[in-house]
């Protein structure tokens, strides 16, 4: 709780202030809030996701009322004149001081304040403030304003809309014996997403179908006595060039696994396999992938530099232009009893070399310094990838299947899975998962298997098309 000043507390010279990262968000809430859609105060995706737009002005200016309603003299403060000087313009991850300092007091309640706003030593906006100082005593609750969210799943959206151009994926869904696994399969079909053959017990799957009055017309089944039969027939498959990618259905993932991985007839091809949660939070600005979180348990450095870079090149498929990588820690500094620590600095030096190739990779970095600009500025964290990363690459496999479960039911994300490094896409959800989760998965492992066959990115060239357009 904050209290206010009265008129008679205050005096000529005090001062008070706040310290402010300039965030993506501020800008896109004022554009709501104003209507001032001008493209210059509006964050590019493509452009570093906008650290060139233009702090609106007003915007900049409207941080003056944070101190004067929240600080000096706070609550109950009323405005009467605001003059403002812009002197340079405030982007995308900018440290802005913004302070007032008491000029005069004109009884019985009027109060002059000088207004400036900081950008180090650079004068950002200078002016006078002429407010009523307040009457009565009065407190601020600063845990009381609720939160925003601005969109929802809307890089989900994004991705299945540029599978629209691509061709349906031939897909071995393994014993999807389960009302959730059939009907992600189904819905992949419907959506034009894959050409599903199911490979199970044949007399379950219909039975499954018959409960949630699911059609089969023209589903291709094939019976298998096992799950160990039914996951070795579509290894099988995907030799034969059947099906261009393998999705998991009512199974454990160490049956589907154990075919996959095998030195004779699996499907490695030279690269540590390894998993990918790809995760569309609303309350992230960009999408998210989380590796690895369900095959590597605790990889050592040479198993991590595989998944690295297997998530950089899924990333790249999703039309992430130079995917920006966070190695986890729990702490941003190198410390030799922790070993992710050394690890991470490893692997940013690795990247730095070209061992690591596509994407910007830097840590150790802590999960707040990773997605959190302003955590990472006010811990005097400056990368390209501090407060922007794309990927998050955690320790070891309970860590990261800890973080995607916490994204999926406490930051409402909607989240795909996907084993890359193998010979196809490997469509690896949870036997949890809902339909719309296995149908993003169907989206991802399309546009991954479209990157693996042309080397380029269906979303990308679906943008450039819609931007054309218009």
């Amino acid at each position: 709780m904050r209290s206010n000043k009265l008129f008679n507390e205050l005096a000529v010279g005090q001062e008070a202030s706040i310290a402010r990262v300039v965030a993506p968000e501020d800008f896109i809430v004022f554009a709501h809030a104003s209507g001032n859609l001008n493209p210059a105060h509006l964050p590019d995706e493509k452009n570093d996701r906008g650290s060139e737009a233009v702090a609106p002005a007003m915007w900049v200016g409207s941080l003056f009322s944070a101190v004067l309603g929240n600080l000096l003299p706070g609550a109950g403060t009323s405005y009467l004149s605001q003059t403002l000087r812009f002197n340079v313009r405030a982007h995308i991850g900018d440290s802005l001081l913004v302070s007032v300092r008491v000029e005069e007091l004109r009884p019985p309640s009027t109060v002059m304040l000088r207004t400036q706003v900081h950008r180090g030593s650079e004068l950002v906006v200078d002016g006078m403030a002429e407010v009523l100082a307040p009457t009565i005593r009065q407190t601020i609750d600063e845990e009381a304003l609720p939160g925003l969210t601005l969109q929802r799943h809307v890089h989900m959206d994004r991705l299945l809309a540029a599978c629209a151009s691509l061709a349906a994926l031939p897909t071995a869904v393994v014993a999807p014996e389960e009302e959730n696994a059939l009907l992600g399969a189904l819905a992949g079909a419907r959506e034009k997403l894959i050409v599903p053959i199911l490979i199970g017990d044949e007399k379950k799957i219909r039975s499954v179908a018959a409960s949630c009055g699911a059609d089969l017309t023209g589903i291709a089944i094939e019976n298998a006595c096992s799950h160990d039969a039914a996951a070795a027939r579509a290894v099988e498959l995907v030799h034969q060039g059947a099906v261009a990618a393998v999705m998991k259905g009512h199974l454990h993932t160490d049956e589907l696994l154990k075919h996959v991985v095998k030195s004779q007839g699996g499907l490695r091809v030279g690269r540590r396999i390894s998993h990918v949660f790809i995760m569309d939070a609303p309350t992230l600005k960009q999408l998210v992938l989380v590796t690895d979180a369900a095959v590597n348990i605790a990889p050592t450095l040479e198993e991590k530099v595989d998944i690295v870079q297997n998530a950089i090149d899924l990333g790249i498929a999703l039309g992430i232009d130079r995917p920006k990588v966070g190695v986890l820690s729990a702490v941003e500094t190198v410390n030799p009893k922790i070993q992710s620590t050394l690890d991470a600095a490893a692997l940013s030096k690795m990247a730095e070399r070209n061992q690591i190739r596509g994407g910007d990779v830097d840590g150790p970095l802590a999960m707040d310094n990773a997605l959190s600009l302003t955590a990472a500025r006010s811990k005097g964290i400056h990368s390209l990838v501090a407060g922007r990363a794309d990927i998050l690459v955690v320790p070891n496999l309970e860590s990261g299947n800890i973080l995607a479960k916490e994204l999926t039911y406490a930051a409402q994300a909607e989240g795909a899975g996907l084993i890359i490094g193998a010979k196809v896409p490997i469509l690896l959800t949870s036997r949890a998962d809902d339909e719309q989760s296995r149908l993003f998965s169907c989206a991802v492992a399309s546009l991954y298997a479209h990157w693996l066959a042309t080397g380029q990115s269906a979303v990308e060239a679906e943008e450039a098309l819609r931007e054309a357009a218009q």
